[in-house]
């Protein structure tokens, strides 16, 4: 099974640290040129700042690359890395721009604000699991819909729509490998009311939360 994690869109925060300021800035990118072209407008945008960090990770290739522009080695663009790293996110560019404040941080300092401010951004800008998922259909009554939304939520799913009428309609995207079981569970507990109906495999990505529980 494929499965990556990506942000969802654009993030930017902003970080206060002894009077530096560091503006931190996640896009999605899906090449080493998209990747570049955020950095090099980034830069054009705050010509006037110390620093312009950044960093990258892509899916295809396994490519990952940084700098610490001007800062001390170490101190920027590898702690952001390790930020996207250790959050599995990829196909994603960072840079953190700081305005220096006219007090020195010390390398621990430095790394801890440019960690920050690239998990903040990183949060801001939201974050999407790309995967294979199986559309389906839940047509159910209203007494029994809240149950069945929490079975989407068990299962890892997302809702697409709902449609009102006579009856409900619910139209989720269940993963793959639990969409046999979700139907199943739903079967078992309106007592072979609800029949789940499949509509077709598809490969996105949709904004990701973890499952309420395991099986």
């Amino acid at each position: 099974m494929t499965e990556y994690y990506i942000p969802t869109g654009h993030g930017e925060t902003e970080l206060v640290e002894k009077r530096s300021r560091f503006v931190g800035q996640v896009w999605r990118v899906s090449s080493e040129e998209e990747a570049r072209a955020r950095i090099e407008e980034t830069r054009k945008k705050h010509y006037d700042a110390r620093h312009n960090c950044w960093c990258y990770r892509l899916y295809k290739g396994g490519v990952e690359r940084y700098s610490d522009d001007g800062e001390p080695q170490g101190t920027a663009g590898q702690p952001m890395l390790n930020v996207f790293q250790r959050e599995g996110i990829t196909d994603a560019v960072c840079v953190v721009t700081r305005y220096f404040g006219g007090i020195l941080l010390g390398a621990g300092g430095l790394v801890r604000a440019y960690a920050r401010s690239a998990k903040d951004a990183l949060d801001a800008a939201g974050v999407s699991v790309v995967r294979r998922w199986v559309a389906m259909e839940v047509p159910c009554t209203y007494a029994q819909f809240e149950e069945v939304r929490r079975e989407v939520l068990r299962s890892g799913g997302v809702e697409e729509d709902v449609n009102y009428g006579a009856d409900v309609l619910l139209s989720v995207l269940i993963p793959e490998e639990r969409a046999a079981l979700f139907a199943a569970r739903l079967l078992d507990a309106s007592a072979g009311t609800i029949e789940v109906l499949e509509a077709e495999e598809r490969f996105k990505d949709v904004p990701w939360r973890k499952p309420e529980r395991k099986d």
